[in-house]
């Protein structure tokens, strides 16, 4: 065959077509010859097209690629300016790009990317515009797939050499081919303005070749021995299958039309999830359930507003949840009490989720509908037009508060003030917020008293979470870390002071404290005690890595990085460990595909920062690793309780938790005076 027999239409666009499919895999298994200029290449595109790179390979094919390297605004401003090296700033900016990783999946692209270049079937070279201040970037996006028979498809248009260009951005791009008398020209062409841009001949660009990069890029990923067919036929490179989007729970009708919540046969309440629902009772509906996280507040909170129904004759049911994933998991719950709720939140599945529930509360009001279920996240809570229809429900209604500690954050704070709901319910493991005495005092005052308190301590000992070890991982600081702590510590104590018999703390003060915070969340020993505790932990599974909202120093780089992505590139490919990020940055649907492969065993540890603190249901994790200790009581139950909860033959778990001291205890004696002075008056 060659590229005569591949059907090939003459414009590809990525909403439309499945461009890896249709076009990349069937001309690259051709292909002994692909020559690519872009903007911008990404190896994530590797693991689309690793079937067509396969057979390229097989004909001892060989790729080239001209990319230009993604400058930012300093790195412009640098070069214009001459503070730099144009050619170390140019350099640093592609290892950048192509040192990309997220997870163990990328940790592979990067491992066949790097085989190529050590095997010689894969050279780079960067094309530069020459820089002024407004430009900073080569645009060109143009291919040329050459078979052994010298026919050639050329293909041209506004797609970059990525995933996200294949799949998420609205591309398209035309194609030419060699013995089609129309193109012949045009692909001449093409083929002519490539070889000049690597020749470096062509006008008004400069193109680099970087040896000591791919050999760095090489040293770097490169982490087999295997040959490079029986790489590209892992399943470890394939694409992964994303879970169809869910429709079990969707409503069928207009709006839900359920009389209310029914208590699901297979559900046996115990004795002080019983008992917390009697007290809510026999306050008046009102009051707070403060149960330690995995001890079952949804399913109490569920039952209670079953129990709510059962003496109600008509009830709107108002639910609210901090984040998506949340709302998500409560639905899961919520179907099993036989309701179809309304869903919202910016990624619902009911698009027209606002018109739902204007609906709702209309024919609500009208007393045509005697029941419906709103569920939303606070944000969708507090906006304007959501607030507008739910403050038109006066009577027989209900709302129940997930993570109710949130809700005592000023604007949270303020809608609450201006609610009047009848029936109220808050579910927290601790509402006490942390140094907010008034946030605390309004919610006590809005929910009500304590229904229940039903804390770590109890709950282990009753058997509804497991037992576990804690290990206090002590961590200090470096010298030079130390020397920044004490001159923000000598500032901070400046700015703190007492008046009236109150602690005054400055706005500067308060900008300082928390800079300190971070430097002593990033302290560089931190990683160190990891890879420590690594050493005997990496070929386990059920792990999960806590870290801070904080940077890091790369060593290989010397720029600023988070620490999460310090810590997952590690793991992976230090340790060539299995490990994802569990963050704020991948959606729902990528969530619960790394939820499922964690519970399979596909991955060994979730990396994570703040997204796991609330509500996320994962009761396998064994071991946690905590290098964002905490204070905060709220966030200490919550983290725990995230690693205690009970699964088929989890006896215990494992807790390290790394405590960060500024210096051994042995020498603070002898600290300076006004240093220990400002420490001790913030403690």
């Amino acid at each position: 065959m060659s590229l005569r027999d591949v059907v090939l239409k003459t414009e590809y666009r990525t909403l439309k077509d499945d461009i890896a499919r249709e076009f990349y895999i069937p001309v690259l298994k051709e292909a002994v010859t692909y020559k690519r200029a872009v903007g911008f290449f990404s190896s994530s595109i590797l693991a689309m097209i690793t079937d067509g790179l396969y057979e390229l390979y097989k004909n001892n094919g060989h790729i080239m690629i001209l990319a230009s390297p993604k400058l930012s605004d300093d790195d412009i401003k640098a070069i214009t300016q001459g503070y730099e090296n144009r050619t170390a700033i140019i350099k640093n900016a592609l290892l950048r790009e192509l040192g990309d990783y997220e997870d163990f999946k990328t940790r592979d692209r990067l491992n066949l990317l790097a085989c190529l270049i050590a095997e010689g079937r894969l050279d780079f070279k960067i094309v530069e515009p020459i820089l002024n201040s407004k430009s900073g970037m080569y645009h060109e996006k143009v291919g040329i797939i050459e078979d052994l028979q010298g026919n050639v498809v050329a293909f041209s248009g506004s797609m970059n050499e990525s995933s996200n260009a294949l799949e998420n951005n609205y591309e398209s791009f035309d194609v030419f081919c060699s013995w089609e008398n129309a193109d012949a020209e045009r692909v001449r062409k093409k083929e002519k303005a490539f070889t000049r841009l690597w020749d470096n001949k062509e006008d008004n660009v400069m193109t680099y070749a970087f040896p000591e990069v791919e050999e760095y890029f090489v040293r770097k990923y490169q982490r087999t021995s295997k040959p490079l067919y029986e790489l590209m036929t892992s399943k470890d490179v394939a694409e992964g299958k994303v879970e169809e989007e869910r429709t079990d729970y969707l409503p069928t009708d207009e709006y839900n039309q359920n009389n209310g919540f029914s208590k699901p046969a297979w559900l046996q309440l115990y004795d002080y999830q019983q008992e917390a629902i009697d007290r809510w009772r026999e306050n008046g509906y009102r009051g707070i359930f403060d149960m330690a996280t995995g001890t079952g507040k949804t399913l109490t909170g569920l039952s209670a507003l079953y129990d709510l129904c059962r003496t109600k004759k008509r009830l709107a049911v108002i639910i609210v949840c901090p984040y998506q994933h949340l709302v998500d998991q409560w639905v899961d719950d919520i179907v099993k009490f036989n309701v179809k709720p309304i869903i919202g939140h910016s990624a619902s599945p009911q698009k027209n989720y606002k018109q739902r529930l204007k609906n709702a509360v209309f024919s609500f009001n009208l007393e045509v509908q005697d029941f419906f279920c709103f569920i939303c996240t606070n944000a969708t809570f507090a906006a304007v037009e959501i607030q507008r229809e739910l403050i038109k429900l006066k009577d027989s209604t209900v709302l129940l508060v997930d993570e109710a500690h949130n809700f005592g954050a000023d604007s949270l704070k303020e809608i609450l003030k201006n609610s009047d709901f009848m029936y109220r319910l808050a579910l927290s493991a601790t509402l006490d917020r942390h140094n907010d005495p008034e946030g605390t005092e309004m919610l006590y005052k809005y929910f009500g008293k304590v229904c229940i308190s039903y804390g770590l301590g109890r709950a282990i000992e009753e058997k509804k979470l497991v037992p576990y070890h804690y290990y206090p991982v002590i961590v200090y600081l470096t010298e030079e870390e130390l020397d920044q702590y004490n001159i923000l510590t000598v500032q901070i104590g400046k700015g703190i002071y007492k008046k009236n018999g109150r602690l005054i703390v400055t706005q500067q003060a308060k900008t300082l404290l928390l800079k300190r915070s971070r430097l002593v969340a990033g302290a560089k020993n931190k990683i160190s005690e990891l890879k420590n505790l690594m050493e005997d932990n990496s070929d386990k599974n059920d792990m999960l890595i806590y870290c801070g909202a904080t940077n890091v120093e790369d060593e290989d780089s010397s720029e600023e990085i988070r620490q999460i992505d310090y810590i997952t590139r590690m793991l992976n490919f230090e340790y060539g460990m299995r490990v994802v990020q569990f963050t704020s940055h991948e959606n729902e649907a990528e969530r619960q595909n790394r939820i499922a492969a964690f519970k399979n065993r596909e991955v060994q540890a979730l990396v994570a920062i703040k997204c796991l603190d609330e509500g996320v249901n994962i009761p396998s994790i064994r071991t946690a690793f905590i290098l964002a200790s905490t204070t905060n009581p709220k966030e200490y139950v919550q983290r725990r309780g995230r690693v205690l909860r009970r699964n088929p033959g989890k006896e215990f778990a494992d807790i390290y938790d790394f405590v960060t001291l500024p210096r051994p205890l042995d020498v603070v004696l002898n600290s300076d005076y006004e240093l220990a002075t400002h420490e001790m008056a913030l403690t």
